[in-house]
């Protein structure tokens, strides 16, 4: 009889697309939600900067959750943090073409599907490079206290 149980180990392996896609889903969750129309030229900065606040803040927590929580190395943690940025922004730009064509901008903006392949590479690649970044200084700082 076969034993159809999965591993441990093959379970972990698909735990980090599940956090992944979980942590993705804040991205566009933020993105729509502070666009909101402010009610003010000072509100609407305000808006901005909390936005980009909570945006870190969740990125910064999946670093976190990468180098202390799952060990990874950082060139796998930061892989996996930037792939929920760029899953994040493919979701953002999806919202946004859906909510062109529902408002009938879709005929004005014929370019909008390019938002699919721009957004997930303006912010996955730069998310991977600040990611590896951060976690080689962690690893690093978490190397020499060791010694």
């Amino acid at each position: 009889m076969m034993n159809h149980r999965k591993s441990t180990d093959e379970t972990g392996k698909r735990a980090w697309l599940r956090t992944a896609a979980l942590v993705a889903l804040v991205y566009p969750i933020v993105g729509v939600v502070f666009s909101l129309p402010p009610s003010s030229h000072t509100t609407a900065v305000a808006w901005r900067l909390a936005a980009w606040l909570v945006a870190a803040l969740t990125f910064a927590i999946h670093l976190v959750y990468e180098h202390w929580r799952l060990g990874n190395s950082p060139i796998r943690g930061a892989f996996h943090a930037s792939a929920a940025v760029a899953l994040g922004a493919v979701l953002l730009a999806t919202w946004i073409i859906a909510r062109g064509y529902w408002s009938g901008l879709a005929q004005q903006r014929p370019l909008a599907p390019l938002a699919l392949v721009i957004f997930p590479v303006a912010a996955g690649v730069p998310a991977f490079l600040a990611g590896l970044g951060v976690l080689t200084v962690l690893r690093w700082r978490q190397r020499s206290e060791a010694k």
